[in-house]
């Protein structure tokens, strides 16, 4: 059985790059079968890692904020 997803035009270009002859199965496949994920396979490694680890701990921070402000709003 097939699925549907959508992509990217960047994705897809990377993509048909890579298959050759294979199938975007078998190329998402083999990434997957190889230890990789699917950022490997879709480019979603923009970030340096600091800049990464920046935003995570940003993030981190602005969740604890919202539940610091639901706690105390609790009854």
């Amino acid at each position: 059985m097939s699925k549907n997803i959508a992509i990217s035009d960047e994705v897809y270009r990377r993509l048909k790059r890579e298959k050759g002859d294979r199938s975007f199965s078998e190329v998402i496949a083999d990434t997957l079968d190889s230890g990789g994920g699917l950022t490997d396979v879709t480019g979603q490694q923009i970030l340096d890692p600091e800049t990464y680890d920046d935003i995570d701990a940003e993030m981190e921070r602005l969740s604890e904020g919202t539940l610091n402000r639901l706690t105390d709003e609790t009854p």
